[in-house]
């Protein structure tokens, strides 16, 4: 058995704050999801979540301008520098104060961060190694209060930034002249979101009472001067008068001033406010909250506290849609770089949507549990997980898109476990709302609802290997209800039980339910002599998890004391049990009067689910880790520690000190209550927000685990979300011309029998990178030449992909290119002629838009223009080919 599982992905969450940003072509979504980030792949429907952490949750996310770098900065101002091309973290930065916004130059070589009341500029990373990536600039001080959103000139000259003291301000990247500083006010409230208009010095301002300022330059962009070696030694002078007043000095300071006399202000860059607009002209108004806007089309989108957004054109403002997406507040909006797909975020809902304006149409519509996850089921083949949520979803998602593509919503209460059964096209769930439904996957529709005689809440649900019995337990009757799947119709009502029923399994062989209770007993019920009780099982705890080993000759049963039992149930002996209060390893709450060990005393595990082989099992309950035990030799194997994020609860092992104070913890002062992210909406009689608001920190916790089918992956629900840990990281099954007889073990059969070239050929078929890197590094060096030239041409283009791919990674440079070498060399003639085919393509496209040019060109020395330009674009085409 393999213990190497790596986190895969996540999953049933895919928004929760901060802000979204499209990559560089606008074809994928960069969102924070916890301490997390997951890139949503639009064009072919598909979503990643990197496999790299912060240690509290995402605050701001900044994308360089190539789209290879990302900067995350959390909650505490930790910053990780990212490689999205290697998907792996580069440098840590530690900002030492909350970072509210981050932002690169265009040209890439700078970006600013604000946190407090300043602006700090850096030296954007470079592509070569540096000891230290984070170079500090220049300081800009200005604003009073603390900085909201920055944006940059077009040519990375200038930029500005916005502040709760309702001013904006405009700094320049370099010391020009006629442009350090300038002050704008003319709002009566924070200021959401600024923006330069395209190529020029131009500026929106926007605020949170929904008014928008149009601000004019009487400079352009190129009218911007350098400052001469004078006048700089002049301004070093004035700063270091002022530096004596401050601890420490940041790099180079610019300290702007709101008034500034006349002589200063003389020869420089002026701005006047040109008009004024406002969303509540229908007087009722919410709150904006965030706002994003596209230069080159002139398209402002903003979004309220209410969930309704606004399109406007710019500069006249001219509304263009005014929609609503649900009744939360809308936390971030993005713009991709065309200007055709706007992403809106719900922290409230967890949901995300990306919108095609002009169509009117839906590019991605997707929302987690907003409440925490309860239950998941793996279906027969692996391919989907079901779960359900205290929010009374069931909601179905595919393993390898990672997406969600159905979502029941009858059950009017918690869901407490869902399950598939054999067949892989039925769900089914229970709930607290006294109804198991059962959900067709072919129709998507609730087809069968299954009711008890008298209301009752159901906590546990098992099906049968057949797929025609259905059973649940109930929480306040201590019943168990057993229906028929074909007629709906009440069975049996089972009754022994002296406590809530915690947990039903049936045995995937025999006709045997068992079902484990808070009475501190498991229960074997035979299904075919008239349901009567086989066997009892008398345990020292209460029982809260029990589950059939996979050939069903093993039960598992895990109690409130913290033990794993084993137990023969044909024979009603205990052949084994596991001491795992230890394993546990529960964290310390910041309310809790007593240590982590103490409290770790009465923990437990909660969830349980055996491996595909039944060699292993899995445990989980109150705890950050999942703990993996041999069965046979009833040992820890690993602990898989599922999240590093502070920003939940019960995550530390000691008492922090730094967070105490002489009246108790620090978390029983709730700071800021009612003014969270700006948005406060007064009661009658208080003086400052909503003072019923309340902070909380969701517990860290594990409370359903499953195996997949097939064992190369596992399941978790948590406080985060629904991870996924697998052994084949990326394994994307994508075969080519594929027959029966292609399979690994044929593969390597083949391999074995020297056979080299049909080998190579099956491995392309069953298309998995691992097997044909295995093949290809299989074939001694004196093979090559043979192999190479009885390679048919389908499959010649294919082993060069292959090597160019392999050239980035491998160590085996000279065998790899040994086998280019001998494929152009064999083959060059034959793919030199597809490239001439793909040329006369390329230079038949050019010449029918020439001719559509030269009808429109009246000039002809435009004519002439366009000519030389195709030439030279077809040189450069004909160049890379051949190179190649």
């Amino acid at each position: 058995m393999k213990f190497a599982y790596r986190f895969s992905g996540l999953l049933g969450t895919v928004y929760r704050r901060g802000n979204l940003s499209f990559t560089r072509d606008g074809s994928a979504l960069v969102s924070p999801v916890g301490n997390r980030i997951s890139l949503f792949d639009l064009k072919n429907n598909k979503c990643e979540t990197l496999p790299l952490a912060t240690r509290h949750n995402i605050m701001c996310v900044g994308l360089s301008p190539d789209g290879s770098l990302a900067i995350l900065i959390d909650e505490e101002g930790a910053a990780l520098l990212v490689s999205l091309i290697g998907k792996s973290v580069i440098h840590h930065f530690h900002f030492h104060k909350p970072v509210h916004s981050v932002c690169f130059s265009p040209d890439g070589k700078k970006f600013v961060i604000t946190k407090d009341n300043v602006a700090l500029m850096y030296h954007a990373p470079g592509r070569k190694r540096e000891f230290n990536a984070f170079v500090l600039d220049k300081t800009y001080y200005g604003p009073y209060d603390e900085t909201t959103c920055i944006d940059w000139t077009d040519d990375s000259k200038c930029f500005a930034v916005g502040s709760k003291d309702m001013s904006t301000w405009v700094f320049g990247a370099e010391r020009w002249a006629n442009l350090i500083y300038y002050s704008l006010g003319g709002h009566k409230d924070t200021i959401v979101a600024c923006f330069f208009e395209e190529n020029s010095l131009d500026l929106y301002t926007i605020s949170q009472d929904g008014a928008l300022c149009v601000w004019q330059c009487d400079t352009e962009l190129d009218g911007l001067k350098p400052m001469l070696p004078k006048d700089e030694a002049k301004e070093k002078n004035k700063t270091k008068e002022d530096e004596e007043f401050i601890e420490e000095s940041l790099g180079e300071e610019i300290r702007g001033k709101a008034n500034p006399n006349e002589q200063e202000s003389r020869d420089k860059v002026k701005y006047s406010r040109v008009a004024k607009y406002f969303f509540n002209k229908e007087g009722d108004f919410n709150n904006l909250t965030s706002a994003a806007y596209h230069k080159k089309a002139h398209l402002l989108v903003t979004g309220l506290a209410s969930g309704i957004f606004h399109l406007h054109e710019l500069p006249d403002f001219n509304l263009i849609h005014s929609l609503s997406i649900s009744d939360q507040r809308i936390a971030s909006i993005s713009i991709n770089c065309t200007g055709d797909w706007i992403a809106f975020g719900c922290s409230g809902l967890g949901q995300l949507l990306v919108w095609e304006w002009q169509s009117e149409s839906y590019v991605l519509k997707q929302q987690g549990h907003f409440n925490s996850m309860v239950s998941l089921a793996y279906s027969p083949d692996g391919q989907y997980i079901v779960t359900g949520g205290d929010d009374g979803k069931v909601k179905v998602w595919n393993t390898s898109s990672s997406f969600c593509f159905v979502t029941f919503t009858e059950h009017t209460s918690g869901i407490t476990a869902v399950t598939f059964t054999s067949s892989g096209y039925v769900i089914l769930s229970a709930s607290l709302d006294g109804t198991v439904r059962a959900f067709d996957l072919h129709r998507y529709r609730n087809f069968r609802t299954f009711t008890s005689p008298r209301p009752t809440q159901f906590s546990c649900l098992a099906v049968d290997s057949s797929g025609e019995i259905v059973s649940a337990g109930s929480q306040d009757s201590f019943e168990i209800f057993i229906w028929s799947m074909q007629s709906g119709r009440l069975l049996d009502v089972l009754s022994g039980h002296e406590g809530p029923i915690s947990s039903l399994s049936f045995n995937p062989v025999k006709c045997v339910l068992a079902s484990a209770s808070w009475d501190k007993t498991v229960k074997l019920w035979d299904m075919l002599d008239s349901w009567r009780t086989k066997e009892t099982l008398t345990l020292n705890s209460d029982v809260l998890v029990v589950a059939f080993r996979p050939d069903g000759k093993e039960l598992a049963v895990a109690s409130l004391n913290g033990q794993i039992t084993f137990w023969d149930h044909e024979n009603a002996m205990q052949t084994g049990s596991i001491e795992g209060r230890h394993d546990l390893q529960m964290g310390r709450k910041e309310l809790d009067k007593i240590t982590a060990k103490q409290s770790s005393k009465g923990k437990s595990f909660t969830t349980l689910c055996y491996s595909a082989d039944g060699q292993s099992i899995l445990a989980g309950g109150l705890s950050k880790f999942v703990c993996i035990y041999n069965v046979k030799e009833q040992i820890l194997m690993k602990k898989f520690e599922i999240s590093c994020n502070f920003s939940l609860d019960a995550m530390e092992e000691y008492l922090d000190r730094r967070k105490m104070t002489e009246f108790g913890s620090m978390a029983l002062i709730d700071e800021g209550a009612g003014d969270e992210d700006g948005v406060a909406i007064p009661l009658p009689g208080v003086k400052r927000g909503d003072m019923s608001s309340r902070h909380f920190k969701p517990e860290i916790r594990v409370t359903c685990l499953q195996f997949s089918p097939t064992g190369r992956s596992w399941a978790a629900t948590t406080t985060e979300g629904l991870l996924i840990y697998s052994l084949d990281s990326g394994l994307i099954f994508d075969p080519f011309e594929l027959d029966v007889d292609v399979t690994p073990s044929n593969i390597h059969k083949i391999l074995h029998q020297k056979e080299y070239t049909m080998a190579i050929i099956m491995a392309f078929k069953l298309n998995e990178k691992k097997l044909i890197q295995e093949v290809i590094e299989a074939i001694p060096s004196n093979e090559v030449d043979v192999v190479c030239s009885s390679l048919p041409d389908l499959y010649v283009e294919k082993v060069l992909e292959f090597l160019a791919s392999a050239f980035e990674i491998s160590c085996h440079l000279e065998f790899y290119l040994i086998w280019a070498h001998k494929l152009l060399m064999l083959h060059g003639q034959k793919l030199k002629t597809s490239c001439e085919w793909n040329i006369y393509n390329i230079k038949y496209a050019l010449a029918i838009s020439q001719q559509r040019g030269m009808k429109r060109l009246a000039d002809t020395a435009d004519e002439e223009d366009v000519d030389s330009d195709s030439d030279y674009i077809m040189q450069d085409v004909h160049k890379d080919n051949f190179s190649s």
